[in-house]
């Protein structure tokens, strides 16, 4: 059976997070091993629904747009949830900065790519980006 060129970037990018760790954990226990000296402000604690959507428990919305100058529950959410997919936000800490604006722009561009969409690759998470944040696959 040949599979169509979305799906067989699907299965390219969940078999790099399974190799990868795949989880928020796996990258903080990875950054412990190698003596990180910079700890998270906040936690992260990404799980799933029974319907797959992903959560870390800060922000359960998908239209607020993470704050660049303060502390939000949807700046701390993006992050965590970028951290999951990885890539790194840099220190949780809810304040959308350049480093998770950096991330933010390479997860749309992964999702571009994989999921064969059009986000824009602009580092803000709003409502186009939200729902791919969500979720593991396309």
């Amino acid at each position: 059976m040949a599979l169509s060129a979305t799906h067989r970037r699907t299965l390219l990018v969940l078999a790099s997070l399974t190799l990868l760790g795949g989880t928020a954990t796996g990258g903080v226990a990875a950054a412990a091993e190698r003596g990180a000296t910079t700890a998270a402000a906040y936690s992260c604690n990404v799980s799933m629904s029974s319907t797959g959507r992903l959560s870390a428990g800060y922000y359960s919305g998908t239209t607020v747009a993470p704050s660049a100058s303060q502390v939000t529950s949807a700046g701390k959410e993006a992050q965590c949830l970028l951290q999951y997919h990885g890539h790194n936000p840099g220190t949780i800490d809810g304040i959308f900065g350049r480093n998770s604006q950096a991330a933010a722009k390479k997860f749309q561009s992964t999702v571009n790519y994989a999921c064969d969409t059009n986000l824009a690759e602009d580092g803000k998470v709003g409502p186009q980006t939200w729902p791919y944040l969500r979720r593991l696959y396309c």
